[in-house]
């Protein structure tokens, strides 16, 4: 059974693995043009390219998958399945129809529920405490096929969303050969999704990083865990910009009244913030610009902070 897999980032690295290691045959790596990245913006290869050539699976990189100059490429192929997971791209109506069995998406929510580029960013922004993963036949329209497989998988309150996808990318690994085979054999019956109950998951930004002190500790944790690695929430401390890589809401309910962004406490690694409605944030890992990460009570120490001290502006310029 020939298939050809779509993919990019990190997340579809052991759905691929998965593959190789079964009996379906990959024959061919479709993952996104080589870009600059990191400090120095040297050009560098998706990690699906990376694995794929250490697997000597030939690699293709269209600049625009719907262009129909890559047509008779994929048409050589001659793949039972299509397999796309975070690729990147919208894929045409003549791709999706190319596959002898069938075009197979693996997605990081509970579908109909997070549709769209980032499912995991905004379960953890809204509090879900319980996702999961969808395998499901492509459409045109984006997320909005039928659902073959599903597993559901707890959100723990530290989870940040890289951990979060990393969990779900191997939860999805493991749905993927059985939701194959099962198209193979004849023993899956996809299941239209009940499309009153979709919501989206529109594309993480940065201007989503800024934080606001006068909204609920829970609610600038789950913004702190949903923008961690990507962008990053953040906040200024003296003019300079500070970000925030992890922390937890307190337990501790503030007596005083004391003005957002106040430091009200210190614990054995973190600070404890004022929030809104009368709430506190254990800082637990931030980093100022131009220095080293640290823990909160490192900075504390380092920026001779002591509790009753306004520590952060209530919000800052984006």
């Amino acid at each position: 059974m020939r298939v050809v897999f779509l993919g990019t980032p990190d997340f579809a690295l052991p759905s691929l693995r998965a593959l190789v290691n079964s009996r379906f045959e990959v024959c061919a790596v479709v993952t996104q043009p080589d870009r600059p990245a990191g400090r120095g913006l040297n050009t560098q290869p998706p990690p699906v390219k990376i694995f794929a050539q250490e697997s000597r699976i030939p690699v293709y990189q269209p600049a625009k998958i719907r262009s129909e100059e890559n047509r008779p490429l994929f048409e050589s192929f001659r793949c039972d399945f299509l397999v796309a997971v975070a690729y990147g791209q919208i894929l045409p109506r003549w791709l999706l129809d190319l596959p002898r069995l069938a075009p197979v998406n693996v997605h990081a929510s509970l579908l109909p529920k997070y549709r769209g580029a980032s499912p995991v960013a905004r379960a953890l922004l809204n509090g879900e405490t319980l996702t999961g993963v969808t395998t499901m036949l492509m459409e045109e329209t984006l997320d909005t096929g039928p659902v073959l497989l599903q597993k559901e998988v707890p959100v723990e309150l530290a989870m940040t969303c890289g951990q979060l996808e990393s969990l779900l990318a191997e939860v999805g690994a493991d749905l993927l050969v059985p939701t194959l085979e099962g198209l193979n054999s004849g023993s899956l019956r996809p299941r239209p999704q009940d499309h009153s109950r979709a919501t989206l998951a529109p594309k993480v930004t940065k201007e989503m990083a800024v934080l606001r002190w006068d909204q609920t500790a829970l609610r600038i944790h789950n913004q702190i865990r949903a923008l961690n690695p990507w962008p990053l929430a953040r906040t200024e401390f003296k003019g300079q910009t500070v970000q925030l890589f992890q922390s937890l809401p307190a337990s501790v309910v503030e007596s005083q009244t004391h003005r957002p962004g106040t430091l009200v406490g210190l614990t054995q690694g973190g600070i404890l913030v004022q929030c809104g409605e009368n709430t506190v944030l254990e800082v637990l890992q931030l980093q100022v610009a131009g220095r080293k990460r640290v823990t909160g009570r490192q900075f504390a120490s380092g920026a001779r902070a002591s509790p009753g001290e306004s520590l952060f502006p209530i919000t800052t310029s984006e």
